[in-house]
């Protein structure tokens, strides 16, 4: 599926959070959304996800207004996984995984062998089948964010949208869960801080900067030491990498 936002503009209360933004990704593909703390981008998450409303614009899945959509409808299609989400304590990983099947389920359909497939593959592929019956409160931050990327993956989604989705997580297990995403051939969108991350995984990147889009395109066009100078305030050195044929990007002390 297609999702787009054209011209979205949000305020918190008289401020300006994101300003105008136009981006779009398409099926199968996965924008990254990069930029300094404050920049707009969980906040455009939240708009293309369909969990606030702009002021001004419309978002569209597949050239349909995400307003139109009901709830569930929506949650058919659409997987968020925010960068601070709660559950409750005293519940398992199994419990809050579960939750993912809740958009296809009506309150008098059973659990099915289907729903408990779906289930076991997302704890799977997050790496997480040994912690099923462990609860909530004894997780780990990076633990946490595993099992909640398992809960959108168990909604069995068309689109995928990530808010720092390796906030917490050490090296090896970020790699893991951006390979993992990469190999769902879904279309995704992620909030990113990471830019060599960005650079190896992303198809397209959208620089937000003070809430306004300063650009987007393929990452070898948008990752350049100009744009990461104005934009992020620092000096680097971008090159291609002899490992994996995508930029490289050295920060400069």
């Amino acid at each position: 599926m297609t999702l787009a936002a054209n011209a979205v503009r949000w305020l918190a209360g008289r401020k300006v959070i994101v300003d105008g933004v136009s981006v779009s990704v398409k099926p199968g593909q996965t924008l990254g959304l990069i930029g300094p703390n404050g920049s707009g981008k969980s906040s455009l998450i939240r708009l293309l996800a369909g969990l606030r409303a702009p002021a001004e614009g419309d978002v569209l899945l597949d050239n349909r207004k995400i307003s139109g959509f009901g709830r569930w409808e929506l949650a058919r299609r659409v997987a968020v996984v925010e960068q601070h989400s709660m559950t409750e304590a005293n519940v398992t990983v199994l419990d809050v995984v579960k939750l993912g099947r809740t958009p296809h389920r009506s309150a008098l359909s059973p659990w099915t062998d289907a729903d408990d497939d779906i289930v076991e593959d997302a704890l799977v592929r997050v790496g997480l089948t040994d912690r099923r019956d462990q609860f909530w409160h004894t997780l780990s931050g990076g633990e946490r964010q595993r099992v909640q990327l398992a809960r959108a993956l168990a909604q069995s989604p068309v689109v995928l949208i990530l808010d720092e989705p390796t906030n917490h997580l050490d090296i090896q297990h970020q790699i893991d869960i951006l390979r993992l995403v990469e190999d769902l051939s879904i279309t995704t969108v992620v909030a990113i801080h990471d830019l060599n991350l960005a650079a190896r995984f992303c198809d397209r990147i959208a620089v937000l900067s003070e809430g306004k889009l300063v650009t987007c395109g393929p990452p070898t066009e948008i990752l350049t030491e100009k744009m990461i100078a104005d934009v992020f305030g620092v000096e680097a050195h971008v090159s291609t990498s002899a490992h994996h044929g995508r930029l490289h990007i050295q920060f400069l002390m």
